[in-house]
């Protein structure tokens, strides 16, 4: 859609939207980037608060996806008068408290009247040029790494019609309020050559984006990929969020999937809602981040490893 749209250049300009990264990143010096990033969503929870955090969390995550730290943020939000000031402030609170555990400083923001109620943040941080991060520098030898489960998006839709247990879904809510700060603090202390968050484009779309932006092919074992296994179930009677469609139309001719359970592609394909990070790190590194990260994310898992190119983007095994 940006295509053809006047652009104005700039060398200091490390990352900007042609990249398909997660964050657009400016250097100012030679030991100081701004990484920026600006993402908002309407409710998908009933709870406001809740909704709060978890939009907050999916926000700070592009910036914690270049390997930067999240210093600054300014709300954003549209408002249906019709929800009641408790109910606008409690989004607010959810958001400040997951920027206060993250140690990000809101500033302000800005907000419109909607019919449908919407938040998010505009998200500032840091990094050094050297230090940073993209989606599209994975290397052929490197291992890939995932931090949270998969199946969210179609759980949450299940979960609309009543089909999910409470405890489950708990749980799903409980991850999606988990800030990607715990992974980025332990991937940063190895040799991690790329990293982007799983997202809007499932699992598939954003490992797409990441072979060819590197000019490599990905390998996934299906068997060691972490998601909630009542996805399968779900997806069999049909709660497949549109999103997943749409993934599946932009990424299938890059896919090689022979023999690979339909469900369990619905799973890769599924949308996510503040997901976890797919990290290349150099094979070396990779025992020791998966035991750091296991540490404080149990989910955390090798799923794959990366090639030179060999046709396809994606190889599911």
């Amino acid at each position: 859609m940006l295509e053809g749209l006047p652009t104005h250049t700039d060398d200091r300009l490390l990352v900007g939207y042609d990249k398909s990264d997660d964050a657009s990143v400016y250097q100012v010096t030679d030991d100081l980037a701004i990484v920026q990033t600006v993402d908002f969503f309407p409710p998908i929870v009933d709870d406001p608060y809740l909704f709060g955090q978890i939009a907050a969390a999916n926000a700070l995550s592009d910036v914690y996806a270049m390997g930067a730290e999240a210093k600054l943020a300014m709300n954003v939000m549209c408002v249906n008068l019709k929800m009641g000031q408790d109910a606008i402030r409690l989004i607010l609170e959810g958001g400040y408290s997951k920027a206060y555990e993250s140690g990000v400083i809101i500033t302000g923001g800005h907000t419109i009247e909607d019919k449908e109620p919407k938040y998010g943040l505009s998200v500032t941080g840091f990094v050094h040029p050297q230090k940073l991060l993209r989606n599209s520098s994975a290397r052929p030898g490197d291992v890939l790494i995932l931090t949270k489960p998969l199946g969210v998006g179609i759980l949450m839709t299940a979960a609309q019609g009543d089909f999910v247990a409470q405890p489950l879904l708990q749980r799903l809510y409980d991850q999606m309020a988990q800030l990607n700060k715990t992974a980025r603090d332990v991937m940063v202390r190895c040799d991690v050559h790329s990293c982007t968050d799983v997202t809007g484009f499932g699992l598939l779309g954003h490992a797409c984006e990441m072979a060819d932006g590197s000019g490599t092919t990905i390998h996934f074992d299906t068997s060691s990929i972490p998601f909630h296994k009542e996805a399968l179930d779900m997806a069999a009677m049909g709660f497949i969020p549109a999103g997943a469609y749409r993934n599946r139309d932009f990424a299938a001719g890059r896919v090689s999937a022979d023999g690979i359970d339909k469900g369990m592609m619905d799973v890769l394909y599924d949308p996510q809602t503040s997901g976890g990070l797919l990290i290349a790190v150099s094979e070396k590194d990779a025992v020791p981040l998966e035991r750091a990260l296991k540490d404080v994310l149990p989910c955390a898992a090798v799923i794959g490893y990366v090639t030179a190119r060999e046709g396809k983007s994606i190889v599911i095994e």
